[in-house]
């Protein structure tokens, strides 16, 4: 400790199971400082898959189907989840298989980027799936990434 105090540094007890103990001179400040940084960069490193909704409604017009599959599909493209929640109103409720036949289109249409993760599955008066996705990319993106490596 005399030596330490003499340098002006810290005297840190590494491993204080091991026999003899092990201790180390050095600024504890720094020691600590460096352990954060590396902290945060194996956080960094790390996914997260965040799940995205989309709503919809069993008469949903084509061009407002088209606007929310656009979205699903850049949601996909970036690696989220996408929820699909058709909500039902009213006597909507005695045509629930109408509201069937848009979900399952629209997964349909999907189906080149993403993976049914669950089943439509009516829960009170919402019928919600999952999507996740599958890893292919879409031939668009698949030849704009092989034009970017053969400009390169």
């Amino acid at each position: 400790m005399a030596k330490a105090e003499e340098m002006g540094l810290d005297l840190v007890e590494i491993s204080p199971t091991a026999k003899p103990p092990v201790a180390k001179i050095i600024d504890y400040g720094k020691l600590k400082y460096y352990q954060e940084k590396k902290e945060k960069e194996s956080k960094k490193a790390q996914v997260q898959i965040k799940v995205k909704e989309i709503k919809l409604k069993p008469n949903i017009d084509t061009h407002d189907l088209e606007t929310k599959m656009k979205h699903a599909r850049d949601f996909l493209a970036k690696g989220n989840k996408v929820r699909v929640s058709i909500m039902f109103r009213g006597r909507e409720m005695l045509h629930i298989h109408l509201g069937q036949k848009v979900v399952e289109a629209f997964c349909e249409r999907l189906s080149d980027l993403a993976i049914i993760e669950t089943t439509p599955k009516l829960m009170g008066r919402t019928m919600t799936t999952v999507l996740a996705p599958s890893g292919k990319r879409p031939k668009q993106q698949q030849e704009q990434k092989m034009g970017e490596t053969h400009r390169a």
